[in-house]
């Protein structure tokens, strides 16, 4: 894909889903009394290029069409017509996009179908996760709050974390159109709930499956209003909003290592976390009392969904989450380490802290692929490597009631703990008990 192409060219294009609109009818001009369907999606294909997808056809095609792939999947394009974009009519409604042009699918010289090449849509999957826009071009929700009604109607990018996920509504208006409605509370380190609001079924099957206070979202033009109800500000999507979920090559405060510097020990952190109703970050110099290594392959490496992160097994063709965006679809998985650590100091245990890849490949200096072509001494050894030293803890804390705790830690990254280091920091921990 490029962002220059000649007009009326027919082409076969593979991408991926980055956005998606819904089915919407018009009055059919030509053909009175029948109407027209349309929708549209913006396909990705490499990290600097994509381009709006539009669809024009009867009921039947169009509805059946949408119906056959979500965001997140990979699909071949066969023979699109390739049109110049008009800014001032349709497209200026459609997302920004680098080229000049769009596509157009019809039916009758077209063809849309879910990849099937795993070499194509492994190289394909990461881009899902790369935001359109610069991912320094932001407004923090701070940045919101503070300038309040001076934003009213403006198209921004939003940073933020999910806090939580609503219900997800459904109403009929007063002239019979039925519609729907999902509000997720956003956070950042500026301000601790901010609404956004996804009135379209696409936005909202992207939305409901996400985990609260482990999701990140980059959303690309979100319109900002200000609610009189609730006399604050608002996002909202639209159809010029793309969604990146947990989006790479952004450092935020709760994912960033480097932003955290505060040390505590293991009753520190629990008292401090059990106290707090917000995610706690802290560094913990303590030893791995449980590390797992040596239990069979399927309790250290797991499948995941690529989609909602459910866990998935080898002999299942699609997720069983029913909130999955790739329900009913061959499933897309990823492979990794999924490990429980506990980790121990003089004050006391955090049990049951997951570990997983990346950041497990990192700490252990090995990938999944090597990990499992090593001899059962070998992935002892490993172990206790980590057993019999004291380890450089990067911990991320989060309340959870299905804990006994009450809490649930996740490890953003361990290594082992340079003796000085520790001791000017265990030094001024007994400082502050004095």
């Amino acid at each position: 894909m490029h962002s220059r192409c000649p007009c009326n060219v027919f082409q076969k294009v593979a991408g991926i889903i980055i956005g998606k609109t819904d089915v919407k009818s018009f009055p059919d001009r030509k053909n009175i009394g029948m109407d027209r369907f349309t929708f549209g999606f913006t396909v990705k294909d490499s990290p600097d290029f994509f381009i709006n997808v539009s669809t024009w056809g009867n009921d039947a095609y169009v509805n059946g069409l949408a119906s056959s792939f979500n965001i997140g999947d990979c699909v071949t394009i066969e023979n699109p017509l390739v049109a110049t974009k008009d800014l001032e009519k349709g497209d200026r409604f459609c997302p920004a996009t680098p080229s000049h042009y769009r596509l157009l699918v019809t039916e009758a010289h077209s063809q849309v179908c879910l990849c099937a090449d795993m070499d194509t849509i492994d190289r394909l999957l990461p881009l899902i996760h790369l935001p359109v826009k610069d991912s320094r071009d932001f407004y923090s929700l701070g940045d919101i709050v503070a300038n309040g009604q001076k934003l009213d109607g403006s198209v921004i990018n939003i940073l933020a974390a999910v806090k939580s996920v609503g219900h997800f509504k459904q109403f009929t208006t007063s002239d019979g159109r039925r519609g729907q409605r999902l509000e997720v509370r956003l956070f950042d380190d500026s301000v601790l709930s901010f609404p956004l609001v996804c009135w379209d079924r696409e936005a909202i099957q992207l939305m409901q499956p996400l985990i609260p206070r482990e999701t990140v979202l980059f959303i690309a033009d979100a319109k900002i209003s200000f609610d009189s109800f609730r006399s604050g500000m608002v996002a909202t999507v639209n159809s010029k909003s793309i969604i990146t979920v947990n989006p790479v090559q952004v450092l935020l405060f709760w994912s960033a290592v480097e932003s955290i510097t505060d040390v505590y020990t293991v009753s520190q952190l629990m008292q401090k976390a059990r106290e707090n109703p917000e995610a706690l970050f802290g560094i913990t110099y303590s030893f791995i009392s449980k590390l797992d290594l040596d239990s069979s392959a399927s309790k250290v490496i797991k499948t995941r969904c690529s989609k909602c992160k459910f866990l998935v097994t080898e002999d299942l063709n699609s997720c069983i989450n029913q909130l999955c965006p790739g329900k009913g679809q061959i499933v897309s998985a990823t492979t990794g380490f999924d490990l429980l650590v506990d980790f121990t100091d003089h004050t006391g245990t955090l049990h049951a802290c997951s570990l997983r890849s990346p950041v497990a490949e990192k700490a252990l200096g090995c990938t999944v692929k090597e990990f499992i072509s090593l001899t059962d001494g070998e992935r002892t050894a490993m172990k206790w490597k980590f057993l019999l030293e004291r380890c450089k803890i990067y911990v991320k804390i989060i309340p959870s009631p299905k804990m006994k705790s009450g809490i649930r830690g996740m490890v953003l990254d361990c290594s082992l703990a340079d003796p000085g280091e520790v001791k000017q920091h265990m030094s001024a921990l007994l400082q502050q008990r004095l």
